[in-house]
């Protein structure tokens, strides 16, 4: 990495400017989820701002009936959350004759869309959804048992919602009944509260300060179940609701990420001497030697941990990656203890950050070294037969691909460079007509990762089909980046979200990559 100021004054500007804003805002730059935004709804009607609440719920039902972002899979659990949602509002009775109309047919259309289901659809590999789909499918079920039919209430009531192919109605009752007998639950059910709330006995419903595994819809949800809780809620909800006017997102406060992920993004183009100190202040202060976790109230997880010792590394702190083997399991890092589906790009995150703090510290070769080659190994090993990664935090290969390529380019080799190259040339396959990479449309955000991902391919003699890919790749996105421009949501949490900040992050350093990849 270069810390200097750039050739590029509007890069050096834009840079530092980004790292500003990051630094000031105390939440996080992402969109309010549907999802949340709905349970909270539900909830918590002792909130206030519920009419805000009621009116985003009705705005944001698409022409289809469904609620989300993304294809139909990624849709499921936002329409659930609308759905009942929608009822919850319904069932209490408090809303005007005009809002209980379009209510009602907001559920009937939410209700046709999940029944039209196919019976099997491959399911997107989100937080904790084989507990949210089934426990939301019994609470409408109970609350259309429980209305009334009549002129204003949905013509769906009584026919009970089956519980899509692929999940079992049964698995947030056995979740509690397992735990139950433990006597506590693990903190890693505290940010999907939410679906198994109904099922906890009280004892076992998590007494924290703040918002409950990040989460304000466990966080809503403990408050339905503990009135002792209600007034830390409404405290805790209200400081959110605040910063995303009257919406919630799916974990607040995301500044960690959101920081990690700048600084990395911009030290790989080059960090304005200007943005050094806030990025240094922040590495200090998120580092931690038992490991880091991505918001308060969550568990420590190697993805974080990883790329707090990348950032203190990049900027020159002497922090090592100890924390790490905190997760270490003998070939790879599980993202967190007690981990279900191990993670690519956390790993790859690892990777990197081992191999820069090897590059300044040789000494440490001794106890890392051979760790970095068991993850390679593991890197390499998982990559798909087509030339590209995927991972469970997001939505695109792009992502995930960019990620290990940069990590293997980094640590070098033959066996490194071979799946580096294959990535390559599946890249160079998959460019869309207009210069742009996507895995459902073209984005500038997957072009960034893209244009990433043959810069770290690029060889001594350019290969004139990486060249030309990437010429066409800078006049995208010149054309499509404006600071106006909504991301589509890509990342993974209970539903799709788009971290705004990281994004621009990205795409900001790509650009100046492509710029200064003659020079």
């Amino acid at each position: 990495m270069s810390i200097s100021t750039p050739t590029s004054t509007s890069y050096a500007e834009r840079a530092a400017g980004l790292v500003a804003r990051a630094d000031q805002d105390r939440w996080g730059s992402v969109r309010p989820s549907l999802y949340e935004t709905a349970r909270v709804l539900s909830a918590a009607p002792w909130l206030p701002g519920e009419p805000r609440r009621i009116e985003y719920l009705l705005e944001q039902q698409a022409l289809d009936g469904s609620w989300g972002e993304g294809p139909l899979p990624y849709r499921l659990l936002p329409t659930l959350s609308g759905v009942e949602a929608a009822l919850a509002v319904l069932r209490r009775g408090t809303t005007t004759a005009e809002v209980t109309g379009r209510l009602t047919t907001a559920v009937d259309r939410g209700l046709d869309v999940l029944r039209s289901l196919p019976p099997v659809l491959p399911w997107p590999d989100t937080a904790a959804a084989e507990i949210l789909v089934p426990s939301l499918v019994a609470k409408i079920n109970e609350k259309l048992g429980s209305l009334t039919t009549g002129e204003d209430m949905p013509g769906s009531v009584g026919r009970p919602l089956p519980v899509p192919g692929g999940f079992d109605g049964s698995a947030p009752a056995y979740v509690a009944r397992r735990y139950e007998s433990a006597g506590s639950l693990p903190v890693k059910f505290h940010h999907t509260f939410e679906g198994i709330d109904e099922y906890i006995p009280p004892d076992l419903v998590p007494d924290v300060e703040g918002l409950l595994g990040s989460s304000p819809a466990a966080t809503a949800a403990r408050a339905a179940r503990s009135p002792a809780a209600t007034a830390r809620a409404v405290a805790d909800l209200t400081a959110v609701a605040q910063r995303y006017d009257g919406l919630f997102p799916e974990a607040a406060p995301f500044r960690v990420v959101e920081r990690l992920w700048v600084a990395v993004a911009l030290a790989r183009a080059q960090l304005p001497a200007a943005a050094l100190p806030t990025v240094r202040g922040w590495a200090g202060e998120i580092y931690d030697p038992e490991g880091v976790r991505g918001a308060p109230g969550l568990m420590t997880d190697a993805d974080d941990t990883a790329m707090a010792v990348l950032v203190a590394s990049l900027v020159g702190l002497p922090h090592d990656p100890a924390p790490l083997d905190l997760f270490h399991n003998g070939s790879h890092y599980d993202c967190y203890i007690g981990e279900d589906t191990g993670s690519v790009t956390a790993n790859a995150h690892a990777l990197q950050a081992l191999v820069s703090h090897l590059r300044h510290r040789p000494t440490a070769y001794d106890t890392y070294g051979p760790r970095a080659a068991k993850l390679r190994d593991w890197l390499t090993g998982q990559q798909q037969p087509e030339g590209h990664w995927t991972d469970k935090w997001h939505a695109s290969p792009y992502y995930a691909t960019e990620r290990s390529v940069t990590a293997l380019a980094q640590y070098g080799g033959h066996h490194a460079s071979k799946a580096v190259q294959r990535a390559a040339e599946w890249t160079t396959d998959t460019q869309r007509a207009d210069g742009s990479w996507g895995v459902w449309g073209g984005t500038v955000e997957e072009t960034a990762y893209a244009v990433k991902i043959l810069l770290s391919a690029a060889t001594p003699t350019p290969q004139p089909q990486h060249t030309r890919a990437l010429d066409r790749a800078e006049t995208y996105l010149r054309a499509a980046s404006h600071p106006s421009h909504q991301h589509p949501a890509l990342w993974h949490d209970k539903t799709l979200y788009a971290p705004t900040a990281v994004i621009e992050a990205e795409v900001l350093a790509a650009r100046e990559r492509l710029r200064t990849r003659r020079s």
